[in-house]
């Protein structure tokens, strides 16, 4: 009895307690309207339009511009050689490389010489009857009877042939003794050789592999896609060019490992046909004396060798170039603008190891992001780090804006 008459005091003590604890401890609401911080910092180039000139890379084999075998057109025994006469060994034009026994030879120019002084006096002798027959003739009534073989007309001008027939047996017999002395055909370098001294080689024998020193030629490869950025030195049937100006290029002579050295080099012909194998045209490029010691320091070129080109393309103006860091799977990239972050679809006109030229999507004043971002939703809120120094890409790498005056530095690859 005592509890249910104290029951309703103590519902009354509750529901006093709650309704106290709501009034003193109210929760306080939560403020709206309030910006969330930016979660992401992000660095930015404001994109400018400049004159850049692309460079397009290329390689190929270093091959004479001259080439052939040095052939003996006698028989015999070889008795001297040129101290130059070594593998790499260098020589100076129409110096003897190679001497042959030419004793016989000698033999056949003393033959030759006697069997042309017989022909000689047969001639002279023939001469002397011709002349007695015409006198003989003129006491003759009826001279129409006289015949050719009775004045000795086909005796003088047989023995007349003998004469000319000996003198060119005597030519040859000194052109063969002159043969016997093996001359360079140009200036050059013994590329290989295949025979020594006290060797007995027959006629038509090759001595040795031979190229001239005076230049150098690289075939190289050029993409499709690389081919309109470059003046082709092309030819027509009628031997003239397209009259425009010879396309220059530097060649890379990796062989010495991390000092490379660069020759320069002139584009010279393109191939008249695309290549079956690579389905890409070749353009060949020349490079002049490059055995001649100039004072550069570079070491000469090595037949055979593999070497790398930078072919100086066209001067574009106007272009957009970004890195190739700033580009997401080769087609979009990411822009700055009023605080957020915009995804633009681009095209690539041109690219290469360090940057790309853009042909679509970009234009000129637009604040492209290069902080790597992954994936990265469009209209992401991003702050933007200080230091934007708000200047447009001024190229490096391979390709690189038009400078009047500006040089590969030698011994040293620019990037």
């Amino acid at each position: 009895m005592t509890i249910r008459r104290l029951l309703p005091l103590f519902l009354a003590l509750f529901f006093l307690s709650a309704i106290l604890s709501v009034v003193y401890y109210k929760p306080e609401a939560s403020k709206r309207g309030a910006e969330p911080a930016p979660v992401v910092s992000v660095e930015t180039l404001t994109i400018e339009a400049t004159d850049y000139r692309v460079i397009v890379n290329s390689f190929g084999r270093v091959e004479p511009h001259t080439q052939g075998q040095l052939i003996s057109q006698v028989s015999g025994q070889i008795v001297s050689v040129s101290p130059n006469f070594h593998d790499g060994g260098f020589f100076a034009r129409d110096e003897i490389l190679v001497g042959i026994d030419s004793r016989d030879y000698l033999i056949q120019v003393e033959i030759a010489a006697a069997e042309l002084a017989d022909a000689r006096v047969t001639y002279a002798e023939e001469q002397v009857l011709a002349k007695q027959a015409a006198e003989d003739r003129k006491n003759i009534v009826k001279k129409e009877a006289v015949s050719d073989f009775a004045l000795h007309i086909p005796q003088l001008a047989a023995a007349k042939s003998r004469i000319a027939a000996a003198a060119a047996k005597l030519d040859q017999a000194r052109l063969n003794v002159e043969r016997t002395r093996i001359r360079a055909p140009y200036s050059g370098r013994i590329l290989a050789k295949n025979v020594d001294i006290g060797e007995v080689v027959p006629a038509n024998t090759s001595l040795a592999r031979i190229y001239a020193t005076d230049r150098v030629e690289i075939r190289l490869p050029i993409k499709n896609s690389e081919l309109g950025f470059i003046e082709l030195p092309e030819q027509y049937v009628s031997g003239e060019t397209d009259g425009r100006s010879r396309t220059t290029a530097k060649i890379a002579n990796r062989l010495l490992g991390e000092d490379i050295q660069y020759w320069p080099a002139t584009l010279v012909s393109t191939a008249g046909a695309i290549d079956e194998q690579s389905q890409q045209l070749y353009v060949t490029a020349r490079i002049e004396h490059p055995y001649a010691r100039d004072g550069s320091g570079r070491r000469p070129l090595k037949i055979g060798q593999y070497v790398s080109a930078e072919i100086n393309g066209k001067t574009l103006h106007g272009a957009l170039v970004i890195p190739n860091s700033s580009v997401y799977q080769g087609s979009y990239v990411y822009l700055f603008r009023d605080g957020l972050l915009q995804r633009r679809e681009i095209e690539i006109a041109w690219q290469n190891g360090d940057e790309a030229l853009i042909g679509k999507g970009l234009a000129a004043g637009d604040q492209l992001v290069l902080t790597p971002l992954g994936q990265v939703s469009s209209g992401t809120r991003v702050k933007l780090l200080r230091g934007d120094d708000g200047k447009a890409l001024t190229g490096s790498g391979t390709g690189r804006p038009d400078a009047p005056g500006e040089q590969h530095p030698d011994g040293k690859k620019s990037g």
